[in-house]
């Protein structure tokens, strides 16, 4: 009796795991396909900005890359499972050069911001070549 009821909870077990995990995998997809139509209209709706403004900066191309950046970082979590850190970085390095040029646009002299901004483009520059460093079969 003890040996049924025990393969019993066994079973049990196995099947809730099972239902577990399938609820996990249609999460990660769902989410996935949410966070990629996000990074498409976003980048659409920054596209039209640019068309109806009748000219783009440097700025905008930036910001075009960040979003192209996203989308294939959710692709690659896709189909692989496993987040991409080095395309997170590289999303920061265009995010800080965007800040960058703003703040020297702004102001037409390089500050201590910008002094500042540019210490943080490089030490993410230097975190992406030590990641890369580190995984030899990433090359």
């Amino acid at each position: 009796m003890a040996q049924q009821l025990n393969g019993l909870r066994a079973s049990y077990k196995a099947r809730t795991d099972e239902f577990g995990n399938l609820l996990i995998e249609a999460f990660h997809y769902l989410a996935l396909f949410v966070i990629g139509g996000s990074i498409v209209w976003s980048a659409v709706v920054a596209y039209w900005g640019m068309v109806t403004q009748g000219h783009e900066t440097i700025s905008d191309i930036l910001l075009l890359f960040i979003y192209l950046e996203l989308g294939a970082m959710v692709g690659i979590y896709f189909q692989t499972n496993v987040m991409p850190v080095r395309c997170l970085i590289f999303v920061a390095i265009t995010a800080l050069s965007r800040l960058l040029i703003a703040e020297v646009q702004a102001h037409h002299q390089a500050g201590l911001d910008a002094l500042l901004v540019s210490s943080a483009i490089l030490l993410l520059a230097l975190s992406t070549r030590l990641i890369r460093k580190s995984q030899p079969d990433t090359e």
